[in-house]
């Protein structure tokens, strides 16, 4: 499904990161798997450090942490936001929405939108779109879009192919109305019979958590986990990325009208080092073009991935300039999902420490 928007705008983007970290050689003996081969495995899929949430930190924590940051500083007025989209697929509670949960931690006016989109790896893009017709009602002007998760309490510490690089974060992102005539081009696409190739197979009212769902099994290739935590095809998961997501950008570009030497970055989701080399690789864009080093300093946290690569590669230089940036999300569902526009003269583009 190709898009297009225009007078919409970005004005600040913030990450908020735990401050609890954890280092890939803390865990090594939790795997199947010798020191030195996990060393290796470190070196190519570039683990490192990843941060993760103490116990009993939930979602609207991290978010209420960082839009009373944004309140203090007189970076956000509370009283000018007239929607929440809150992006997510580890909400606070199964019911009221985790927006609503924040709507009320923070005194909101009664006014306001507050909606709640179950999305995961390619969240962010989706977020940014559904803010984009929101601010095509007249009332509506400032919509904040929160993304947020905190999987590493869904992953097993035996699973060496996802435990390494789970994090968790939260992001806010303010998006405007623009008088500039600038236009946005987006692409959002699924498949739902890959759907399976990332998933936690017991907890929702298809497989309630029982005793029998907590119980521990080895697969073939010595991760240990249980239905309750999340279980990712690795193999199915890189072969989807290589197959759907250059004929999206492809796509993406061709309707733009410019190609890829037009756009200053491309900042993607960031799943693992390995697999964003392989995509620049197929993509012929030059590394330092796509960058890939969120992994190995933060964890991937599902969709927050993406705004934790902006304003951790170019929180600087968004306060200052205007650069044309290519934004893609892809994973779960599956699903993926892409923006191309101009990001730039931001009121905020940085990162947040969460601190309790």
């Amino acid at each position: 499904m190709n898009l297009k928007f225009q007078n919409k705008k970005i004005t600040g983007i913030l990450t908020i990161l735990p401050e609890n970290e954890i280092k890939f050689e803390d865990e090594v003996d939790n795997y199947a798997f010798s020191r030195s081969q996990s060393m290796k495995l470190k070196l190519i899929m570039g683990y490192d450090k990843r941060r993760v949430i103490k116990e009993g930190t939930t979602i609207s924590d991290l978010c209420v942490f960082g839009l009373e940051h944004l309140f203090e500083k007189g970076l956000l007025d509370k009283n000018e936001i007239d929607a929440i989209i809150m992006v997510t697929q580890s909400p606070d509670y199964f019911i009221p929405n985790t927006s609503q949960v924040i709507h009320g931690r923070l005194g909101l006016r009664n006014d306001i939108i507050c909606d709640e989109l179950s999305q995961a790896c390619a969240g962010y893009p989706i977020g940014l779109i559904q803010a984009f017709m929101l601010l095509e009602q007249e009332e509506i002007n400032k919509v904040v879009v929160l993304n947020a998760d905190i999987f590493s309490q869904k992953v097993s510490k035996q699973d060496r192919g996802s435990r390494p690089l789970t994090g968790d974060a939260a992001s806010i992102t303010i998006v405007e109305k623009d008088s500039s005539p600038s236009t946005i081009y987006g692409s959002i696409n699924t498949d739902g019979k890959g759907a399976d190739a990332l998933i936690i197979p017991a907890g929702g009212f298809k497989l309630p958590s029982s005793e029998k769902t907590a119980e521990l099994k080895t697969d073939s290739k010595g991760n240990t986990r249980s239905l309750n935590h999340l279980v990712m095809k690795g193999d199915d998961v890189f072969n989807f990325v290589q197959q759907a997501v250059p004929p999206m950008i492809e796509n993406l570009l061709n309707k733009a009208g410019c190609g890829k030497e037009d756009v200053d970055y491309f900042m993607f989701h960031q799943p693992n080092k390995f697999m964003l080399k392989k995509l620049a690789d197929k993509m012929e864009v030059p590394y330092e073009k796509m960058p890939n080093n969120v992994v190995e300093n933060f964890g991937n946290a599902n969709s927050v991935s993406t705004p934790t690569n902006i304003t951790y590669n170019l929180g600087d230089t968004l306060t200052k300039d205007s650069l044309l940036i290519c934004l893609a999300g892809f994973g779960a569902g599956l699903s993926w999902s892409s923006l191309l526009m101009n990001i730039g003269d931001l009121d905020f583009c940085g990162i947040l420490d969460y601190k309790i």
